[in-house]
């Protein structure tokens, strides 16, 4: 279960995309980037960032600690920035937040790639075809370095599935042409062994335990499903039934990185 904090000081804003996330301090004592509920991406964006962490992190694969931070009404009512005072007015409750990484750098391909291994790289591109997350390109990696390790940040865009329900199990299967796009697509040689490792792993269990997680206030207001429940079981059957059947998503991410 993913750790629930309390949300005590407004540090920093880092106006990097169009979510507005900020350094924060914490109840546990340790700093947390947190992207917020009232920002433009809305609460889709947490649940992807909220699934996408807790996956990576059952996985194995190096993402920082995740957690639900919690902000109290008037919280950063000091912050002179009328806009961050908005942000922080229409986020009241449940937001997602990432441990922060003082020290880290941003993952430059020029520089960095060819020290990823082939079998990082490979569970790298799997795990973003599976979750259909196009933010991991040369211009905007999503990637940390931070003493030699590489860290995984910011999926609030994965997911596609939940912009557009209506229909959702004929696209269960599809294929991510953006994975073509993949920074790390050129060191990922070794996608087959990556899905017999890691597929097993992902278990109704896992999957269920996960989605039990997504705060109620991030759910609702969708119009194909009568209730919280359906919702969030939508989520469950998705991450579940997209592993089985013929994959096509995977076979799109071996086809167009053996022809490069």
């Amino acid at each position: 279960m993913v750790e629930r904090l309390k949300a005590t000081r407004y540090l920093i804003p880092l106006r990097e995309g169009g979510s507005l996330p900020a350094v924060v301090d914490t109840t546990s004592g340790e700093r947390y980037v947190v992207k917020f509920r009232g920002a433009g991406q809305g609460s889709k964006a947490l649940i992807a960032e909220l699934i996408a962490a807790e996956l990576a992190s059952a996985l194995g694969l190096p993402i920082p600690k995740a957690a639900i931070v919690l902000l109290d009404e008037g919280f950063g009512r000091g912050e002179p920035n009328p806009e961050i005072q908005d942000l922080l007015r229409g986020s009241t409750g449940e937001n997602f937040g990432l441990t922060f990484l003082p020290g880290a750098l941003g993952f430059d391909a020029a520089v960095d790639l060819t020290a990823v291994s082939a079998d990082l790289a490979s569970a790298l591109v799997w795990f973003d075809a599976y979750l259909t997350n196009p933010d991991r390109t040369v211009r905007n990696p999503n990637l940390l370095l931070d003493d030699g390790q590489l860290w995984l940040i910011d999926h609030g865009a994965a997911l596609y599935v939940h912009h557009r329900w209506e229909g959702w199990e004929g696209r269960v299967q599809g294929r991510f042409p953006q994975i073509k796009d993949h920074v790390l697509l050129p060191r990922a040689s070794q996608l087959d062994p990556a899905d017999s490792r890691l597929r097993p792993r992902v278990t109704a269990d896992l999957v269920s335990r996960i989605v039990a997680d997504i705060p109620d206030e991030w759910l609702g207001n969708e119009s194909v499903f009568p209730n919280r429940v359906a919702h969030r079981e939508a989520y469950a059957r998705y991450l579940i039934e997209r592993l089985n059947g013929p994959r096509d998503w995977l076979k799109e991410a071996i086809r167009v990185q053996q022809s490069r």
